[in-house]
């Protein structure tokens, strides 16, 4: 997908500069945040194979590393130590994932027995489940770019530990059921409710570490994940993925096309839940270009949702399977994820607080809108 060197060159300059302020190349106190990181990772490797300059998959790895050693153990503050597994060091370095991994907020869980305020929610530390599919994604893309099983590995414990963590319930008419955010160490329930896409984020992902699992070590890591896989699956029947929300249109979009890859590779035979990603995609974008949110000013607008909008965006032209119908109608919308693109491109938008406040993940998911293949491209 990316071949512009104006584009390629303007996202290494944003993604060194976060990996030196966000002390993964610096002397700089180390601030990870999971979701950011997860673009980050995908991001080091796009740069990497459009520049050919080894640096970048070195800081991809090194991400991965510093991600794994203080997301994937207790916080300093948590009157505790260690791996969130509760493995001992030489165990917990071999397996850094089976405990989940922190989000990377500013301020601690809320204690148990503590009221939940809504607003304060957000600031909090815990484990979110489409955090955590993120990074099984980023990993199982190191996996394909390095042809090294381990992250693959890593991803795959992962998965198999969320899904236990998150899913609980007996089967029924949909399946299981889910929770939105745990605690820290996954040993009880913050917000109950369950997000709206996670069952699909939960389900394609698992289908993609299988299929990677399969081609690099054909490992019994693979079949673990088959009661994952039926839990999520069961959880998609009769469900609307439509959302007017940017951040989760461009999901939709993205996921759309990874579908398409995997049914290339005929890890997924499923046509109907690649149309139906299409059709709640094509239904959300086509009310929210409609609201005019777009025309408003920088201060009153949040770049990492749309730009999470532009990145799906550019998948479109690439789904190229039986659903002709679906992507022509979508396809008058690309140039929706240009012009998010440039607008926050422009300097002078860039000062506003908006952009200012969430500045680590504004600028890798920019990073990500310029080079988006190393998100979206299973290679």
């Amino acid at each position: 997908m990316t071949t512009n060197p104006k584009a390629i060159d303007e996202a290494g300059a944003l993604m060194l500069a976060f990996a030196e302020r966000t002390g993964l190349s610096s002397a700089r106190e180390p601030r990870r945040y999971l979701w950011t990181d997860a673009f980050a990772v995908c991001n080091f490797l796009a740069l990497a194979r459009a520049t050919g300059d080894p640096r970048y998959g070195e800081l991809a790895q090194r991400l991965v590393d510093q991600v794994h050693h203080l997301l994937g153990r207790h916080r300093p503050d948590a009157g505790r130590s260690g791996w969130l597994s509760g493995l001992g060091e030489a165990e917990g370095e071999a397996h850094p994932t089976r405990g989940g991994l922190r989000i990377g907020k500013t301020l601690p869980e809320r204690g148990e027995g503590e009221p939940l305020d809504e607003r304060l929610e957000w600031d909090r530390d815990g484990q979110y489940f489409h955090y955590l599919t993120k990074w099984m994604h980023a990993l199982d893309q190191m996996a394909r770019a390095t042809r090294q099983p381990r992250f693959n590995l890593w991803a795959c414990e992962l998965a198999t530990t969320a899904h236990s963590a998150f899913t609980h319930g007996p089967l029924g008419r949909h399946g299981r059921r889910m929770v939105w955010k745990m605690s820290c160490d996954l040993s009880r329930v913050l917000v109950p409710s369950m997000g709206h896409h996670d069952p699909l984020d939960g389900y394609i992902t698992c289908v993609e570490l299988r299929a990677t699992a399969t081609a690099l070590h054909d490992g019994p890591s693979a079949r673990k994940l088959d009661d994952a896989v039926g839990d999520f699956a069961a959880m998609l029947a009769d469900r609307d993925w439509t959302t007017t929300d940017p951040l989760g249109i461009g999901g939709l979009l993205a996921d759309a096309y990874r579908v398409a890859q995997l049914m290339r590779r005929r890890a997924l035979a499923d046509e109907t839940l690649l149309d139906g990603l299409l059709a709640a995609a094509h239904a959300g974008l086509s009310q929210y270009v409609r609201q005019g949110d777009l025309r408003q000013p920088a201060a009153y607008r949040l770049a990492f949702r749309e730009l999470g909008l532009a990145i799906g965006l550019a998948a479109i032209s690439h789904i190229d399977v039986a659903t002709s119908s679906r992507v022509a109608a979508l396809t008058p919308y690309a140039p929706v994820g240009t012009e998010i693109e440039e607008f926050w491109l422009d300097p002078g938008h860039r000062h506003a607080h908006t952009w200012r406040e969430h500045l680590d993940i504004n600028e890798v998911m920019l990073a990500t809108s310029l080079v988006p293949d190393g998100f979206l491209v299973l290679s």
